[in-house]
């Protein structure tokens, strides 16, 4: 359950990543209303979409997560993606093709969320943060990396239903404090960005090596599901009245 509740506190010290890559369509989102209750409701069902794309996405790696613990690569995934996402800050150029907008759909997915914005709508704010979900992100990919480390389609799932749900307090400030922001906190914010990923880079990298340090970096035999079943197997006989 440790790195189920891990994608939380990725979403959570990730999220001023979300408010650079994201954070232009949560200033612009139609939040209409006479009342601040409208206006967080809006923010929260944008983002609760969001969340929502996330956990389907972590459902479908989840289970390409369950086939690679099979065959004992379940670690080195880690490694992979937390090296990729340090090489992205100190390389970006290698990487400009990902955040481009140059990927096919991701000018779909920008086109569908323009026409949602004429909508004015809760429905609509929802649909928008479903889209916004599918967009190329740096930290989305990192999460996927963690879904996959997961293990299964439900831990998956789960995991990155709750990394969306890590972003959501600043990214519903942005969209209902934004404008209040002035342009040097903002830029102050940017700076910040590169540093955090760095640092979810490094957290990964260090879950992959195994190096026995209590929810940083656990032994491989905790992060193996057969280890998992195998040990409640042996707790619930230990625990049996009738041994």
């Amino acid at each position: 359950m440790d790195i189920v509740l891990s994608g939380f506190v990725l979403g959570l010290m990730g999220s001023f990543h979300c408010a650079g890559m994201c954070g232009p369509i949560a200033l612009a989102l139609p939040l209409n209303g006479n009342n601040n209750a409208v206006k967080v409701t809006g923010g929260v069902l944008y983002n609760l979409g969001r969340s929502v794309t996330y956990a389907l996405m972590g459902a479908v790696f989840g289970l390409v997560g369950q086939g690679l613990s099979l065959v004992g690569f379940q670690k080195w995934v880690s490694v992979a993606m937390g090296v990729l996402m340090i090489i992205s800050v100190l390389v970006p150029s290698l990487f400009k093709k990902v955040n481009s907008g140059k990927i096919p759909f991701a000018g779909a997915v920008r086109k569908g969320i323009q026409r949602l914005f004429a909508k004015k709508s809760f429905g609509g704010l929802f649909f928008i943060g479903l889209l916004n979900g599918l967009l190329p992100c740096g930290l989305v990919y990192v999460a996927i990396a963690g879904a996959i480390g997961a293990g299964g389609v439900a831990e998956g799932a789960l995991f990155m239903l709750l990394f969306g749900l890590g972003t959501l307090p600043l990214m519903l400030a942005i969209s209902i404090l934004g404008n209040m922001m002035s342009l040097s906190v903002r830029n102050k914010m940017n700076k910040v960005i590169p540093v955090m990923v760095v640092v979810i880079g490094l957290i990964f990298v260090l879950r992959g090596l195994s190096l026995g340090i209590p929810y940083l970096s656990p032994p491989e035999s905790k992060l193996s599901p057969a280890a998992h079943s195998q040990v409640d197997t042996k707790e619930a006989v230990d625990n049996s009245c009738c041994h």
